[in-house]
């Protein structure tokens, strides 16, 4: 194990150690990722501890019941993996999968400015719900009023992570 002092900017969470598996020291994976398909053939992981990330190799990982189980280096046991629990995974953020089409990082939005069709300023993104159906933007104005919207394309307009802009229609936005 290798401990790295970074800051969590430098790292995006991809899941969540669970319940140890069998007599090994295996333990399986919440996903916290759009992309399950990054946990095959996986090599290395940083694990959380405490305010910093220790870089873990990983000696196997495989898929039972379409969730990923782990067996990290130096964790041989179930009492050791149970040790493991709860601490998030996460990749340098150089190793990131492009979202799919008409998707966006919920990081990516966060911060971006929220304007109207007119090009007027409503204010800015500051969370984003994931909800069953789609997700909902919520959108903090000028005045420190809350609102929500669904984020579908008939109220978003136009997403532009590159200037940090997201175009919206109006009547989509309803106080939180």
């Amino acid at each position: 194990m290798n401990n790295i002092l970074v800051t969590a900017e430098e790292f995006i969470t991809v899941g969540q150690l669970g319940r140890p598996r069998g007599t090994t020291g295996e333990i399986y994976v919440t996903l916290l990722t759009d992309f399950p398909e990054r946990f095959e053939n996986m090599t290395e992981i940083f694990v959380s501890s405490g305010n910093s990330w220790e870089k873990m190799k990983v000696l196997s990982s495989r898929f039972i019941a379409g969730r990923p189980v782990l067996q990290l280096e130096n964790i041989n046991s179930p009492e050791e993996a149970a040790r493991m629990t709860n601490r998030y995974l996460a990749v340098p953020k150089s190793q990131l999968m492009k979202p799919r089409e008409d998707s966006f990082f919920i990081f990516d939005l966060i911060g971006c400015e929220v304007v109207n069709e007119s090009g007027d300023r409503i204010g800015s993104i500051v969370d984003v719900d994931e909800l069953p159906a789609n997700d909902a933007y919520i959108v903090k104005t000028e005045d420190g009023k809350r609102l929500i919207m669904a984020a579908v394309k008939r109220f978003v307009k136009k997403v532009d992570i590159e200037n940090r802009k997201v175009v919206v229609d109006a009547a989509g936005l309803i106080e939180e």
